[in-house]
């Protein structure tokens, strides 16, 4: 496909259809992904291609709590696992309350999974100082994953960030073998898409780019 194409069309796909990813397609998708940018090009990135079923099993249950926290978020109309925004859910009901999201209730059958880490030691995080949530961190990996969704894209599939396998980090690193300053940074599902989307809706540039200040004039193209 030709790029603007594909960066036009490679959209969050968590709806698959049984056809397998073959190893050699995996393969073929990481080797143009890892030619993305990382801080110093220090290439932290760590990939596990997780097939066995036992495995995802336990990947799923491990996203639950945090699933039915987050629906239960959306239901209250709030923006889930908001940083600034204190939440008026019972996070702990919430939680422990049975929870069903199609994508987890799936995982054990979707065609490929990878969970994506990065090595911490190998990161630069000049935002560790601040008082805030940390993401400059992000900068050294996610330009790795979103390539890996370009990539799948340009072979035909789709696939989906994920990142709420995170919030249960230690139990995560111990199923895995992630050694403790190995973050969790995503868990991306790949296969051939139920339907394949070619028109996505998102902002104009005029709404979210502004000239020398935030509150500034809006970037025009003409």
């Amino acid at each position: 496909m030709e790029l603007t194409e594909v960066m036009r069309t490679t959209f969050s796909c968590r709806d698959f259809t049984d056809e397998p990813v073959p190893d050699a397609v995996l393969h073929r998708i990481l080797d143009v992904a890892r030619f993305a940018p990382s801080g110093g090009n220090r290439q932290g990135q760590r990939v596990i291609v997780v097939k066995d079923p036992s495995t995802r099993r336990e990947l799923a249950e491990l996203c639950r709590p945090t699933m039915g926290v987050y629906l239960a978020q959306v239901r209250a109309g709030e923006s889930p696992w908001n940083t600034i925004v204190p939440t008026g859910v019972d996070v702990d009901a919430a939680a422990a309350a049975p929870s069903s999201f199609p994508l987890l209730d799936s995982l054990e059958h979707v065609p490929a999974l990878l969970v994506v880490a990065v090595d911490l030691s190998a990161v630069a995080s000049f935002d560790r100082h601040l008082d805030r949530i940390g993401v400059i961190s992000g900068a050294s990996v996610y330009p790795f994953v979103w390539n890996i969704l370009l990539a799948a894209r340009n072979e035909g599939y789709g696939g989906v960030l994920t990142t709420f396998l995170a919030a249960r980090e230690p139990e995560a690193q111990e199923l895995l073998g992630l050694p403790a300053h190995v973050a969790i940074a995503a868990m991306v599902p790949i296969g051939r898409p139920v339907r394949q989307l070619t028109r996505l809706r998102r902002n104009a540039v005029e709404e979210f780019v502004t000239v020398d200040r935030f509150d500034g004039l809006p970037l025009r193209g003409d």
